[in-house]
C-alpha cells in the first residue's frame, strides 16, 4: 500500500520540478531551433528563453511569469493501493497544489468564471482537474504533473470524413497562423492533434498528445507517425517563428492521437503546449521507492488499444 504522505510529499517537489526544470527532451529541440533560426527577432526570443531556463534552475525561481494551470494525471498499475482510497488521494494532490503555488511560488491563475473568486492556492471547483489511466499489471502508481497555459493555443473543429487529411492539413495551417498572428500561443511549442472520438475526448487527445508525449516520440501506428513527421515540417514552412515572428521554427514537435469516432464525422483539435514545457513525473511504489523522470510514458499499447479483451485474442493464442 502506498502512503498517502509520500504521496502528497512527491506530489510537492513534481510542482517545484514542473515549474523550474525544462525536460531535457524538449530543451534539446529548443536548442536545435535555435541553431537554424534566422529570422532576427525570432532568435533572440529563443536565446533569451534558453537563458532564462538557466537561470530559472539555478535560481529555482519559475522559469516564466505565468505559471499556467495546474493539473494531474494520474496512472495506476490494476494492483496499486493508496492508503485512504481515492478521495485521500485526490485531497493529497489537491493539498500539493495549494502548498506548491505559495511555495515555489505559482501564479495563482484559477477564479470562479462568475463571481471571480480567488484563493490564491490554484484549488476550487474543478481545480486542479485529475484525469486516470490503468495499466494491466503493477502495483505503482505514476503522478504526472502539467502546467499548461489556459487561455488559448487551442481550437476544434467538426471535419467530415470527405475532408480526409488535406482538410485536416488545411485546419492545421489555419491554427497555427491564427496562434501566431493573434498571439494565441507562446511558440516554439509541442504540437498536439486530436482526431475522432466526440467533441469532449477529441480535446482531451489532443491536450494529452501535446503535454503527455516527449519530443521525437512517434505514434505506434506507422501512417499516423510519418504524419507526425509531415505535420513538423509543415507548421515550419509558413514564416513564423517565435512568438508569431518572421522565422522558420514555429513546431517544435507535433503528436497526432486518434479515437474512434461516429461515422459520419471527424473531430479534430489541435493544442499547443507552451514555450516552457512544463511537465514532471514520478512513478510510487509500495515499497517506499519513488523514481522521477520526465517522460509520462501515457500512450502504452493498452491505453491505444482497439480489442474488446486485453490482451487481444491473437496474444492470448500466440501463447
Amino acid at each position: 500500500m502506498i502512503p498517502i504522505d509520500q504521496i502528497q510529499t512527491t506530489a510537492e517537489t513534481l510542482m517545484d520540478k514542473a515549474a523550474i526544470e525544462i525536460p531535457q527532451d524538449y530543451l534539446d529541440g529548443l536548442k536545435a531551433a535555435a541553431e537554424t533560426e534566422d529570422g532576427d527577432l525570432s532568435s533572440f526570443v529563443l536565446q533569451a528563453m534558453l537563458e532564462n531556463y538557466d537561470a530559472a534552475k539555478e535560481d529555482r525561481r519559475a522559469m516564466c511569469g505565468d505559471t499556467g494551470v495546474p493539473r494531474w494525471y494520474v496512472k495506476m498499475g490494476n494492483e496499486a493501493q493508496v492508503e485512504g482510497g481515492m478521495l485521500a488521494l485526490e485531497t493529497a494532490l489537491r493539498r500539493a497544489t495549494a502548498r506548491a503555488t505559495n511555495g515555489v511560488p505559482l501564479r495563482p491563475n484559477r477564479v470562479h468564471p462568475l463571481w471571480r473568486t480567488d484563493h490564491n492556492n490554484n484549488v476550487g471547483i474543478g481545480a486542479p482537474e485529475i484525469e486516470y489511466g490503468f495499466e494491466p499489471e503493477g502495483d505503482w502508481i505514476d503522478l504526472i504533473t502539467v502546467h499548461k497555459g489556459g487561455l488559448f493555443g487551442t481550437d476544434y473543429r467538426m471535419l467530415f470524413p470527405s475532408d480526409g487529411i488535406e482538410g485536416i492539413k488545411r485546419f492545421y495551417l489555419d491554427t497555427l497562423v491564427a496562434f501566431g498572428k493573434r498571439g494565441l500561443a507562446c511558440q516554439p511549442a509541442i504540437i498536439g492533434i486530436g482526431l475522432g472520438g466526440s467533441k469532449d475526448t477529441c480535446m482531451v487527445l489532443g491536450k494529452r498528445a501535446s503535454t503527455l508525449r516527449t519530443v521525437g516520440s512517434r505514434n505506434s501506428d506507422p501512417k499516423i507517425a510519418e504524419l507526425e513527421d509531415e505535420f513538423k515540417e509543415l507548421g515550419n514552412s509558413i514564416g513564423m517563428g517565435a512568438m508569431g515572428f518572421v522565422g522558420k521554427n514555429m513546431v517544435i514537435d507535433c503528436n497526432i492521437e486518434v479515437g474512434y469516432c461516429h461515422t459520419g464525422g471527424m473531430q479534430m483539435s489541435v493544442h499547443a503546449f507552451c514555450l516552457s514545457s512544463r511537465r514532471a513525473v514520478a512513478r510510487l511504489f509500495p515499497d517506499g521507492r519513488v523514481e522521477y523522470r520526465t517522460d509520462p510514458d501515457w500512450f502504452t499499447p493498452y491505453q491505444r488499444r482497439e480489442t474488446v479483451e486485453w490482451p487481444p485474442a491473437a496474444s492470448q493464442a500466440a501463447e
